[in-house]
């Protein structure tokens, strides 16, 4: 009974030894085509383990093989990485941050995404303070005086942004500079988060971040809104930085990996 135990233990180890060799290959490609002796010295393999776990995973198509060029990502990992992004359903994720964060500020949390032109808020975590935000879950709000906006639209085009800006002062909006909200725009896209300064509603103001997917694109943004006399100018500076912050875990959850400095 004891050989059988040992030996059984063997082959678990073997096999997850098999298995992160063969994780460490597809890490290893994702980010450039490598050859098999490329491949070899990088996970200090011989080239006959390497071959033998190379032609596995490109019988399961999770890596592809083009010759005289190398190894590279397969059609299975691009349908698994549709099907994971599909399933990491953004409210979901995103909710237990929100509540962190809520409490954290005891201000009122908002998630959103674009939606056509506007930002339709998909989730609302009120805060401790009594003060009525009137926002609603399923509310579409314009892009340009909303803080949630300005962050949905961060990589946009400056054209896009005038167009908005434009369209939403004639269909209402409360009025606002052009070139004074232009350059604030410009400047929220330098540093990643907006403001709404009482632009949406009277006498509340709010921080807001954009959240991002593995692909690097915006899909979503958060805020925190509260009456403007919590929100000094010194407190939305020190709020940007915790909901950017938040809006990072957030979008690591969704797969994105910020760029090395």
């Amino acid at each position: 009974m004891a050989t059988m135990d040992k030996t059984d233990g063997g082959s678990i180890g073997a096999g997850s030894q098999t298995l992160m060799r063969g994780l460490d290959l597809i890490e290893a490609v994702s980010h450039e085509v490598l050859t098999l002796s490329e491949l070899a010295q990088r996970l200090d393999l011989t080239k006959s383990t390497t071959h033998r776990l190379l032609s596995a995973l490109v019988d399961r198509g999770y890596l592809a093989f083009t010759p005289r060029s190398g190894y590279r990502l397969g059609p299975k990992l691009l349908l698994l990485g549709t099907l994971a992004q599909t399933q990491a359903d953004l409210v979901q994720v995103a909710r237990p941050y929100l509540e962190t964060l809520a409490a954290s500020t005891e201000d009122t949390v908002h998630l959103g995404i674009l939606d056509g032109d506007s930002a339709l808020y998909l989730d609302k975590v009120p805060g401790r303070r009594r003060i009525n935000i009137s926002s609603r879950v399923g509310d579409r709000h314009p892009l340009s005086s909303t803080g949630l906006g300005k962050a949905l639209m961060l990589d946009h085009s400056p054209t896009y942004w005038m167009e908005r800006f434009a369209a939403e002062q004639a269909a209402g909006a409360p009025p606002a500079e052009p070139e004074q909200w232009r350059s604030r725009m410009q400047g929220y896209a330098q540093c990643g988060n907006a403001f709404d300064l009482e632009e949406n509603e009277d006498q509340i103001r709010c921080v807001s971040a954009p959240i991002r997917n593995a692909s690097r694109q915006i899909i979503g943004a958060i805020s925190v809104s509260s009456a403007a006399q919590y929100m000094s100018d010194e407190r939305m500076a020190e709020l940007a930085e915790e909901v950017r912050g938040t809006a990072g875990a957030i979008s690591a959850e969704l797969g994105y990996e910020a760029a090395a400095d």
